[in-house]
């Protein structure tokens, strides 16, 4: 177990999660966040009697500690993080420290897109099933806090590379890979590479009793495998072959097969539309199905299910307009999926914090279906290299209010004004969820 000396660094969802368990397992933990804490956050911190600070690092006393529970937000390169390093303290994510105390079976889900709405959706699938499941991780409520206050039989944890990166001894029952495609290239030293070996540390430490779900359609992913050395039962998804075992499709039906015989259902009445829907549905469902889950509640939950906010949001028609709000999409593959599923012509509103991004495998997708393009940040001039010559007309904007604006003004009944900006939001806004709440409140304004 983890020493009495103790310190969480960081107190946002995770950091604070982390300092209530270690506060309940061990009787002692000290919270170091250098920014602001929230007010939120700090009623928890005293309300459990927390020692904490903020404003700075004691740097004394955080490298004197025997453990350090590091937020996925600070990066490895962080000085103070390097001088753990070189002390030799162990320094390990929430997702690790909280797993220590937790015997429940654990479902890990990662991919560089389609992993939230694929956790949301499974852990819709077993609540709807009758299972007593947690949802944690990058989405709901902290898992190192569940794991103190309301421990449950099963957790469904999105896990981020971030987090994948401070994981040694925790281990998933259940690992579902979605992609490996370039994002967060800045935090790897712009090596997809490094990128792609984060991704597969979700199976690390998996058994010949665990099970592996993942997309035999990603190249990268069948690229690493052979080099992986995994122990578990493989689940592959594909909408291009059919599987001996996994899911696929077959003329309007998707097909799931495991050790509990087949289960389909009709595409049509899948709550979620699209190719890359498709995908995070078939994932969901060999889940459930290694779950047992009936077939007749697997089929409701997979038609009554409410998308995740900000991924292809549906916010208004507007003149025959229609606007759909897509800030989730903070890198080039999702907004590849967002231009891909619709079928009018595109007013494209992008930009924001450019990770290393390589826009040219959008260049025919923006050729075939956008005619304008509103470039919504304070550095554009990656897009517009990219894609100048491509399009009609390009604007450029540093307000959400200049950029509806301006595609109010140029688009046609029967246009579509997209918000997919293939960019991080910290130009402009606080978070992608800042920025599409901005985006339906000043389209509703229209």
């Amino acid at each position: 177990m983890a020493s009495e000396n103790t310190v969480v660094l960081g107190a946002g969802e995770s950091g604070t999660g982390a300092a209530i368990l270690a506060k309940c397992k061990e009787g002692r933990v000290f919270l170091s966040d250098f920014g602001k804490i929230g007010q939120q956050y700090k009623n928890v911190l005293k309300n459990f009697e927390i020692e904490f600070e903020e404003g700075r690092h004691d740097r004394e006393r955080i490298l004197s500690a025997g453990l350090i529970i590091k937020s996925p937000g600070i990066p490895d390169s962080a000085p103070l993080i390097k001088a753990a390093h070189e002390k030799g303290i162990p320094v390990i994510s929430e997702i690790e420290y909280a797993g220590r105390y937790s015997n429940a079976k654990h479902i890990c889900i990662t991919g560089s897109n389609g992993k939230t709405t694929t956790t949301l959706l499974t852990h819709h699938i077993l609540k709807q099933a009758g299972f007593n499941a947690g949802l944690a991780g990058n989405v709901g409520s902290s898992f190192a806090k569940q794991v103190a206050l309301e421990e449950h039989d099963i957790y469904v944890l999105e896990i981020s590379s971030f987090q994948l990166d401070g994981m040694f001894d925790f281990k998933a029952d259940i690992a579902v890979l979605t992609n490996i495609t370039p994002d967060h290239l800045d935090r790897y030293d712009y090596s997809f590479d490094r990128y792609a070996a984060s991704k597969l540390r979700i199976i690390r430490n998996m058994t010949e009793k665990d099970s592996f779900i993942y997309c035999h359609d990603d190249p990268e992913i069948l690229k690493r495998l052979p080099q992986s050395g995994i122990r578990p039962t493989f689940y592959p998804f594909s909408l291009k072959q059919k599987m001996e075992k996994g899911a696929w499709t077959e003329g309007n039906k998707m097909i799931i097969e495991t050790e509990l015989n087949k289960f389909d259902m009709t595409l049509e009445k899948l709550a979620l539309q699209g190719r890359h829907n498709v995908y995070n549905s078939m994932a969901s469902s060999i889940t459930a199905r290694l779950l047992d889950v009936r077939r007749e509640s697997l089929k409701e939950s997979l038609s009554n299910f409410k998308n995740v906010e900000h991924r292809l949001e549906y916010v208004a028609n507007v003149h025959g307009v229609e606007y759909i709000n897509d800030s989730k999409a903070t890198n080039v593959n999702a907004c590849w999926y967002a231009l891909e599923s619709i079928r009018k012509p595109i007013i494209w509103i992008a930009g924001g914090i450019d990770k290393g991004n390589d826009y040219s495998q959008l260049l025919p997708m923006v050729q075939e279906k956008v005619k304008h393009i509103i470039c919504l940040g304070k550095d554009n001039s990656a897009l517009r290299a990219s894609f100048s010559g491509s399009v009609e007309h390009m604007y450029e904007t540093e307000s959400m209010t200049a950029a509806v604006a301006y595609a109010y003004e140029i688009a046609h009944s029967g246009d579509c004004v997209l918000l997919s900006p293939a960019c991080a939001s910290f130009d402009l806004f606080k978070s992608y969820e800042e920025r599409g709440q901005s985006f339906k409140e000043t389209v509703k304004k229209l």
